[in-house]
């Protein structure tokens, strides 16, 4: 065999060994690929259909634009209560116990006690007023900007008696200080102003006698510390009250939309986007949301408002009689002296409005201005917003006969000081308190210790130590 003839063979068995690698891998590859489709064929979840993530589309409704609209106007407040050590029973003149107008019955906070076992199950201060714990108390709540100047509208029992106040903003990690304007007890509301922040965006206010029994709501706050917390419902009830000794000045917007703990002071607000209510009770055995929020009508905030910060308090208006709210009481007297509906005038106070234009006890008053008087509501509702110094007519049904009778509306916390005058002093910040500790020992500076220090001021003190975890340490000092 030539040479050629053996490159040849060669040649073709090496192309054959080729052809049958090939062939092989083939063969290989065919059955892996038959394994994974297999396994495709039979996954872990028989049956499931991937899942498929849209486009992003914005789906924007009317709760939506209110949020974005409204939350820039609602704020978180933080208050600080420092210790505050136990007042001291003082004497009269007689030698008898008395107890400082902040303690009658042993231990008062502003109504907060009160407040807090009627809608919230206890007080969250545990027994006695916020800093009577011994230690620094906090508390949160929410407000709404009403004013670019940084005026803010809350419920007074946020601010009551806080030592310190601080108000953060939706998308601002700062803190600012915060100083109460004025506050009014029978309503719960109280006036803070922020200085220092720029771009303030109040909130619009709307109409809350325009509000229906039926219509959609929202409510923003804080609940529990969870800032620019937005839930909705429905007015759920017009003009509810709450028993209690303030209910006739509190007429209610009650809701279904959730409002919890660190709610109050929030806005209620309607689908333009307006404050129709300040967000103020809850009724619950939980101290939780059960589906029934109060919120103090706007109007009465306007008006409670533009007092404060016209006079710095509330000045509201009386006859000076006292009636009873209750049907099962007034009904049969209306019944028994010939009328079917108005106020029937138990008590007149002596030397006030009333006596003075002769009203006399078992009246009844049917009209006031010109406008019929169907309960008490309709008599307060006029008389309070009439300032002082000013004449109203009423109607009175005396003897089965009407008279007109002119009476001059004179300041009620004079007339009736013992149930009102007390408001007065709280918003006046008259109120006695123990002393605070903020949490240093300090001492006078003698002569020698002044020359060891080489100082030359005269007057100040020597502080000796400073608590851990103290107001002191966190508002003056700082932590690194």
């Amino acid at each position: 065999m030539s040479v050629l003839d053996k490159l040849r063979t060669q040649k073709l068995l090496s192309f054959t060994l080729m052809l049958f690698t090939l062939a092989v891998g083939i063969v290989i590859g065919t059955l892996i690929n038959s394994g994974v489709k297999a396994a495709k064929d039979n996954p872990a979840a028989p049956g499931a259909t991937p899942l498929v993530i849209p486009n992003p589309v914005e789906l924007s409704n009317a709760f939506t634009s209110i949020a974005k609209q409204v939350e820039p106007s609602v704020v978180n407040i933080s208050t600080t209560y420092l210790p505050k050590a136990p007042s001291r029973t003082r004497l009269n003149r007689r030698g008898q116990q008395v107890q400082p107008p902040d303690e009658e019955d042993g231990q008062d906070n502003g109504g907060m006690e009160d407040f807090f076992n009627r809608f919230f199950g206890g007080n969250p201060f545990g027994n006695g007023a916020p800093g009577q714990s011994g230690r620094r108390d906090q508390a949160l709540g929410s407000g709404v900007v009403v004013d670019k100047a940084g005026y803010i509208l809350t419920n007074n029992h946020v601010v009551d008696k806080a030592d310190r106040i601080q108000v953060k903003f939706m998308d601002d990690p700062r803190e600012y200080d915060a100083k109460v304007v004025g506050v009014d007890p029978p309503t719960d509301l109280a006036v803070i102003r922020v200085e220092g922040k720029a771009n303030v965006a109040p909130a619009k206010i709307g109409n809350s006698d325009a509000v229906q029994v039926g219509d959609w709501c929202m409510a923003i706050g804080s609940p529990f510390g969870f800032q620019a917390t937005v839930t909705a419902g429905i007015i759920s009830a017009k003009e509810r009250d709450i028993p209690g000794e303030t209910s006739q000045y509190q007429h209610f917007l009650q809701t279904d939309a959730a409002i919890n703990p660190g709610n109050s002071g929030g806005p209620l607000l309607n689908l333009r986007g307006e404050v129709v209510g300040i967000n103020t009770a809850i009724a619950s055995t939980s101290r939780g949301y059960q589906g029934i929020g109060f919120a103090l009508p706007v109007n009465t905030a306007a008006m409670v408002y533009n007092d404060i910060i016209k006079n710095g308090k509330v000045t509201r208006g009386s006859i000076g009689i006292t009636y009873s709210s209750d049907p099962s009481q007034y009904l049969p007297l209306l019944k028994a002296f010939g009328a079917t509906e108005g106020v029937f005038v138990q008590s007149v106070a002596p030397g006030g409005p009333a006596e003075k234009a002769g009203l006399k006890e078992g009246d009844i008053i049917v009209g006031v201005n010109g406008k019929p008087v169907r309960s008490g509501g309709d008599l307060v509702n006029t008389v309070v917003v009439t300032p002082v110094g000013t004449p109203v007519d009423l109607v009175v049904m005396r003897s089965g006969k009407k008279e007109n009778h002119k009476v001059v509306v004179g300041d009620i916390a004079q007339i009736f000081p013992e149930r009102f005058a007390g408001a007065t002093d709280k918003e006046s910040g008259k109120t006695e308190v123990g002393p605070t500790s903020f949490g240093m020992q300090i001492q006078n500076l003698t002569d020698a210790r002044r020359q060891s220090l080489n100082l030359e001021e005269k007057g100040g003190v020597l502080v000796q130590s400073v608590e851990p975890d103290s107001f002191l340490t966190t508002s003056v000092c700082g932590r690194a």
